[in-house]
Formats: C-alpha cells, structure tokens, sequence
C-alpha cells in the first residue's frame, strides 16, 4: 500500500456519513474531550471506540481464547471516532481493531490505548480492571515527601536486583522479585527491596515498564535480558516481568503489588517512559490506525529519526500529545506512580512537557518528572521548541539529567580522558556549576549559560544504565592505581553527587561497586553482565555505608538542598583553592547560624584549605560518613585543614 504521508493528510476526508475534516498536518482533526478509552469494560456491554479520521471502515474482531468469534463494524461518530458495542459479558475474550484507509485494510492492532494484552501484545484483551488490584490496594498511599531534600533516587532493573542466586529471591526476574520483602543473600544481608529500604534512597526508578517488543513472552523461563526501550504498548506492563505472561491481569496485578510494596516500606515509584519512539511502525497501534499522524517525517516522507531508533513521535501534534498526557495520568492514577523519567525528552516540546507538569500536579504536586534533555539525533522540529536540556528553565517543575557534574567528576563521555576525581585539570568550574544545582551563580564561570530556573531542575549523577558503570571505568581510566584508590574515588565522586543543591541519582549497584565486566551497552547481555551478586555487598560494605551515609546526611542538613535559586546564592559560596583538583564550599543555613564545610580534594597529594579558626565536628572523611559526628576538629588561629588525596572532608561548626 502506499503509505499515506503527512501531505496527503490535508483537506476534507468523509468518513460514512461524518465530515472529519483537516486544515492542519500538525493535528486539525478534532479529538475527544473526553479521555481515550477504546475497550469500555461493564458486565452488561462492552464499548469499543477508536480515533481513526482517515478511515474509509473501521472493525472490530472479536476474539474467544485464539479464535475469531466476531467481526463487529464499528459506527463513525463525531469527533472522527468510531464506535461498537457488544452485549453481555466478554471478559476474558480479545479483541483486535482493523482499519481501512485508501480503500486497504491495515494490519490488525490493539489500538493506541490497550490496557490489557495477550502474550507479545498481539491482541488487547477484555478485562475488569477492578480484579486486578491486589489486597488492599483502595488504602494504597504515596509515601510522604516533606521536602526535596529527602529525594535520592535509586535506578533499578528488575533482572538486575534480583536474577542472582545471591538476591535470594523466590521470583527472580519478576515483578513480585522485588515486592518480596526479608530477602537475604548468602552472608545474611538484606538484598532487593529491604536494601533500597537500608540504604535511605526514597524514589526508585524501573527501567521501562510499559510492553515492549523485544522478548518472546510465550517462552517459559525465558532468561532473554533488555532493558525495554522499544515500547509497543505503552499502557500495558510488560509480560516478561510476570509469573504468568499468558494471564492479562497478572502482569497489572503484579506491577501493582510490587508499587504497594514498595508504598509501604516508605518508597515511591518512577516509570522509566519511552514516549519518543515505538519498536517499529508496523507492530504499534499508531501507523496501524492512523498513517502519517502520530510520527515527524523527513521532507522526502521518510521517518524522522531523532530517536536514532528509526522513527521519532509528534508530541506537537493535538491527539499525540493528549494521548501522552492521558497515559501518564493513567499510570500516575491506576497503577498509583509517583514520577516519571523521560527516555531522550528533547524529542518532545516544551509545551506539552508543561501540560504534562501541570496535569500531573492536579492529581499530586509532588509527582516527579525528569528527563534526558537531548535526543540521539536531531529531531525533524523547531529546536527551540523542544525540550532540550539547555531550555530547562523554560519547564518549571521538570528537571534534567547534568551532564555538566557528570563528566567533570567521571571524565568524558567516550572514557577517554578522566575527571576531578582522576586528578585531570579543567573541571572545577563544570563541577561547581553542577554543585550549586545548575543555576546562576556569582562564583561560577561556566562555559555554558545556566539552564536551571531551580535547582531542583538538576538531576546530579556519575552514571546510569547507560554507559560504563562506574566501577568500570575506574578500572578502565586508572588500570595501574589498586583497588583501594579507585574506591577513594568512587566515594568521592558520591560525595559530589549527594552534596550538590540538585536531585541525587544513583544507578543500582553502584553502592557495592559492581561491575558489568567491562561491557559499556548491556541493554541486551545475559545476566553475567547485568546481575548483581549481592556478594558485593560484604566485600565492599564500607562503599555501601558510606552511601547510606551520605543519603542520611543530605537528609539530616536541609542545607544540602535549599531548593531555591535565590537561597543557593545566598548561602553556598565557594572557598578560593589554587589546586587544580581541590574544591571547597561554605553552606550557611536560612534558618539558623549552622555552617557546613565540604573539602574536597582530586589531588595526588594533601591539600589545605582555609577555613576559619574554631571547632569542628566532621561528618564525613575519607573511610566513613554520619550525620552524627565522626570525629572533633579544633582549627587554630592559622585557619588551615589538610585534606588527604582522593579523599572528601565534611565540617560542621560546633
């Protein structure tokens, strides 16, 4: 069939007996007011509906266990919807839609908004979604959230945390892996959810959730890894994380224990979405309902590829951008998520990524929502409209992924040339940019503008699933140091992360000092690359308390994340220091004469620091962190404190 492109989309298509007309490519079409649902489930009927302007027919078949029962035309109504009813009860069956465009029928697909699915996503499936939610979900609440400085975000996949045969998990791979709680490893520590709970992070991020293409859920015990960025049903949970891919309640059954688990031991939960991209245009609902709509296209009618997946998303467009704003008001209602981190954001504009800020804030305030603020390639849309990172300040509420703090505690992003905590000039500017949350600040000469409104914008991190880990590319960058100095480094790369005014993100395992064995793209490898043996976490048990530590110490001084830009610049100023690698800054407090000291040193060699004379508690050295106090300091007249190399020094003023 030839594809129907966006320049024939213009003008007048009459579908039976209705106009739906198009003055626009960019989305003239009219669209519901009311919210996308295309199977409306009751005992008594089932109601089918699809947006579907350029459709000469529309049909729906319906299915019993794998046969076809029925095929009901669908009826065109206003708005360019098609409608159909069945009578009487059809749980349990599936159904698929068909539509006709250029006198053609399309491939048959779920629809653009399927809740439930069979295996591989192949037809949408009938069901009351009332029976999936667990035991007590109507009590289910998000935990309390009193400040941003009590946010440390914790990035997980579900085969990582639990695959292992040290994670002592009873559903390796699975969902319900990591709603188990009391499990242990080998040497009796806590593994999986009890370990986010020890470590003190509040939010924990899954890698894509949503149905993707890339796994046969059919294959029983199938141990295929991906991380999921390749969506094909974007309400629909995955079928690989489920006991029972074959049953379409389970998988929502079980993603919504594992949120009421983590509910309850005190965590909120982020969705991992992939709104940019599908897994390809002929297995998803958009191409297959509409051709030419839901994607940007190059002027010679190919694809646009800013996702550098082999098609990018219109969010420009009027039902695109509804449908992404009532999926994640979807996830955020139905499945009671508490954020959402967005794959390659810049590929959406700034207006719809502020809509989306602000119908998530009707439901809670206090849903988080970050980002990637770039995209592969260049997107086929007005650059400045889109959500680069550099625009940031332009979506109050959304934060973005620093690379900025990033790569001057790491090094760049090809591993080829290290950072502050290598000791490589030229990155105390970057970090001190990334240290007061990426905001303007009078003591910080940074290349780029700043492009935080709020420093609560800025998501600091060293690494990600992307990427070498950061165990990795210690052994890579610093291969003739010992272990015991690339560990000095990892903690003081963790103290720049948790002592920055922005968000704190940790990727899993980091805290243990895992490895992924070298590899830098594990989005597919088995799980000797992925996952984590929970031995690590005896071995490098002074790693993982130092990052408990300082997750409690960022939550015991509100200092850490003043969580204004005004009050960044009032209250954070940086200490003068020669060393190329040597950094230090004074935290005042709006509240009270409490002053912090965070030293810290990339150097070889000791470095002092001047700071006034008097006494010290130390909350944090080079071997441990407590908010508590470690050790007394008592500076002298001189107004000096040498700081050992490699290593961080935290002062309180007593």
């Amino acid at each position: 069939m030839k594809k129907l492109m966006q320049t024939a989309l213009i003008g007048l298509l009459t579908v039976g007996a209705v106009a739906c007309s198009s003055d626009s490519v960019d989305g003239g079409w009219p669209v519901p007011e009311t919210k996308i649902c295309e199977m409306d489930y009751s005992a008594e009927k089932t109601t089918f509906s699809l947006w579907a302007p350029t459709a000469q027919e529309v049909e729906v078949r319906l299915y019993a266990a794998d046969e076809l029962e029925e095929v009901i035309p669908m009826q065109p109504i206003e708005e360019c919807l098609w409608v159909a009813e069945k009578a009487g009860d059809q749980q349990g069956k599936s159904y698929t839609f068909r539509v006709k465009v250029e006198d053609e029928w399309l491939k048959e697909t779920p629809g653009i908004f399927a809740r439930a699915v069979t295996p591989n996503g192949e037809r949408g499936a009938i069901l009351d979604l009332a029976t999936t939610d667990p035991e007590g979900w109507d009590e289910d609440v998000r935990p309390a959230l009193k400040a941003a400085g009590d946010i440390a975000v914790y990035e997980m996949h579900y085969r990582d945390m639990t695959a292992h045969q040290t994670a002592g998990s009873r559903y390796p791979g699975k969902y319900l892996g990591m709603a188990e709680r009391g499990t242990k490893s080998p040497d009796g520590l806590a593994t999986g959810l009890d370990h986010l709970v020890e470590l003190g992070v509040s939010h924990v991020h899954l890698l894509p959730t949503a149905d993707f293409g890339s796994i046969d859920e059919t294959v029983e015990n199938n141990t295929q890894y991906n991380w999921g960025y390749e969506p094909q049903h974007f309400n629909v949970p995955e079928g690989t994380y489920s006991t029972n891919p074959a049953d379409p309640a389970a998988r929502i059954r079980e993603l919504k224990t594992l949120v009421q688990a983590m509910h309850k031991a005190g965590l909120r939960v982020v969705l991992d979405v992939v709104y940019n991209h599908t897994t390809g245009v002929d297995r998803c609902g958009f191409e297959l309902t509409v051709p030419g709509y839901f994607y940007r296209f190059n002027p010679d009618g190919s694809f646009a590829n800013g996702s550098g997946c082999g098609n990018e998303t219109a969010s420009e467009k009027a039902m695109m951008r509804k449908f992404l704003v009532e999926s994640l008001e979807y996830w955020a209602t139905e499945y009671h998520v508490d954020g959402f981190r967005f794959d390659l954001m810049a590929i959406h504009d700034i207006e719809t990524m502020n809509l989306i800020r602000e119908r998530l804030s009707a439901i809670d305030p206090t849903i988080l929502i970050y980002g990637e603020g770039w995209a592969a390639m260049d997107p086929a849309y007005d650059e400045a409209k889109l959500a680069f990172k550099r625009y940031t300040y332009q979506m109050p509420g959304v934060a973005a992924f620093s690379d900025d703090i990033r790569n001057a505690l790491r090094g760049t992003l090809d591993c080829t040339q290290g950072g502050f905590i290598h000791g490589v000039a030229g990155n105390k500017e970057a970090l001190k940019f990334g240290l007061v949350g990426g905001v303007e600040h009078p003591a910080v000469a940074h290349t780029e503008a700043a492009w935080c409104a709020e420093p609560t914008q800025h998501m600091s991190y060293v690494t990600c699933h992307d990427d070498h880990n950061l165990r990795d590319r210690l052994e890579h960058l610093s291969p003739d140091g010992t272990e015991a100095e690339r560990l000095q480094m990892a903690k003081l790369a963790h103290v720049g992360v948790f002592t920055s005014q922005g968000l704190p993100f940790i990727f899993c395992g980091e805290e243990m000092y895992r490895s992924k064995l070298g590899e830098k793209n594990t989005y597919n490898l088995p799980d000797k690359y992925n996952a984590i043996d929970w031995g690590l976490k005896k071995q490098y048990g002074n790693l993982v308390d130092y990052v408990e530590g300082l997750i409690a110490l960022r939550k015991a001084y509100p200092q850490f994340c003043l969580g204004k830009a005004a009050l960044v610049r009032e209250h954070l100023t940086f200490l003068e220091n020669e060393e190329a690698s040597a950094l230090g800054f004074r935290l005042t407090s709006p509240d009270s004469e409490q002053v912090i000291y965070v030293l810290m040193n990339g150097e070889r060699k000791a470095v002092t620091f001047s700071v006034p004379a008097g006494d010290y508690m130390a909350v944090a050295n080079g071997d441990r962190v407590d908010h508590r106090g470690i050790a007394t300091h008592s500076i002298g007249s001189e107004g000096q404190v040498t700081v050992a190399p490699v290593e961080a020094l935290i002062l309180v003023a007593r």
